[in-house]
């Protein structure tokens, strides 16, 4: 038997009736759709509205942050300003008192106001000189 598988000439040929008929097929080609200009403006329209809206909420809750940053503030400076009112209270407490005001008074020369004759001498040396 004579090899044959190898060598192309001499394959045998084949009927007609077995060879492979050629399917022809149609490829669908589909043409993709610009969208409408006034379809596309109206989207465009609708983002920017969307986007203005979330724009004014964040504004919004900003505004409400500073807010509330400054009225912390302002009770902190209010607590601090009746700590300074109680203390200067105390003080003026402290300096109203008759003992402290006649000492402080004598420290400094001062004589107290029913005595006369201590006045009346100093004139008359006053005027002396």
């Amino acid at each position: 038997m004579a090899y044959t598988n190898g060598n192309l000439a001499l394959q045998p040929k084949r009927k007609p009736e077995q060879q492979r008929p050629v399917k022809e097929t149609k490829r669908v080609v589909k043409v993709r759709r610009m969208i409408p200009p006034s379809e596309m403006l109206r989207y465009m329209g609708s983002v920017l509205v969307v986007v203005c809206v979330l724009v004014l909420i964040i504004f919004r809750y900003a505004q409400d942050y500073r807010m509330e940053l400054q009225i912390k503030e302002l009770n902190a400076g209010y607590k601090q300003a009746t700590v300074d009112v109680k203390v200067l209270r105390g003080e003026v407490a402290k300096l109203s008192d008759p003992a402290v005001i006649s000492k402080k008074a004598q420290e400094l020369g001062m004589t107290p106001a029913g005595s006369e004759k201590d006045s009346d001498s100093d004139a008359k040396k006053e005027s002396g000189r």
